[in-house]
């Protein structure tokens, strides 16, 4: 796929691995439609980095916790800009629920974000997707995570969310097969949790394989490569320094 003057919706790019993503779909010189909730001050950053490195790109506000925003949100990007060539399906929430204390409401809402929102906008943006620019079929990437490969008792809902995330990839790739790829990068530790201790900072690096941390231009170079790779589909890509192989 020739990336330039393509149209992009990168979900939850205002802030972390999905900013960083659709900062590097604009550089390829992408249309990028930049999805935010409640970080509007990060999506106006990324607006302002993709244009300034000129690409072009608009910021779309919209809660995907809402079941009826993801058919909303694709009519409204395509709307703008005529086309929907490349999905990728960043946004999720990543939230601490030990077993034995997560309620369904916490459940729900993990599910609602992380595996149901990425299924209903892939529904909605397909016909969008199939047609792509100038007849040339478009792709998908979902943002899945080591979480989905490893298991952390402090986080199963999470971990099953993004299990469900790399099975959603596999299904879509075979049913929306030929005219749209579908495949999926899951990032390990290129970004730290938020209000982690140098301790557990320092026992993640000491634990991965090759020593450090990622950035998140690893992730965004693995979903480059995917949407450049025009003969994969339904390939998950870990990018966790090793971590899945230390056992």
């Amino acid at each position: 796929m020739e990336l330039r003057d393509r149209v992009g919706l990168v979900t939850g790019a205002g802030r972390r691995v999905g900013q960083a993503i659709a900062v590097a779909l604009g550089a390829r010189g992408m249309r990028v439609a930049v999805h935010f909730n409640r970080s509007s001050g990060g999506a106006n950053e990324t607006v302002a980095r993709i244009n300034a490195a000129g690409g072009a790109a608009e910021a779309f506000e919209e809660d995907l916790a809402d079941p009826s925003t993801p058919e909303r949100l694709i009519a409204r990007v395509a709307g703008r800009f005529g086309a929907i060539d490349v999905l990728v399906n960043s946004a999720a929430i990543m939230r601490r629920t030990p077993f034995g204390q997560v309620t369904p409401a916490a459940w729900d809402e993990i599910m609602g974000l992380n595996l149901r929102a990425p299924f209903f906008l892939s529904q909605a943006a397909a016909p969008y997707l199939a047609r792509g620019t100038g007849g040339a079929g478009g792709a998908i990437v979902n943002i899945a995570d080591l979480a989905a490969f490893e298991t952390w008792p402090a986080y199963v809902p999470h971990g099953v969310s993004k299990g469900g995330i790399v099975n959603l990839t596999r299904a879509l790739a075979r049913t929306l097969a030929p005219a749209i790829r579908v495949n999926a990068v899951a990032p390990g530790t290129v970004l730290l949790p938020e209000n982690w201790t140098e301790e557990a900072a320092e026992h993640l690096r000491e634990t991965t394989p090759l020593g450090r941390f990622g950035d998140p231009s690893d992730v965004s170079g693995a979903v480059i490569f995917l949407l450049e790779s025009d003969y994969i589909t339904g390939e998950t890509i870990i990018v966790d320094g090793g971590r899945h192989v230390r056992h």
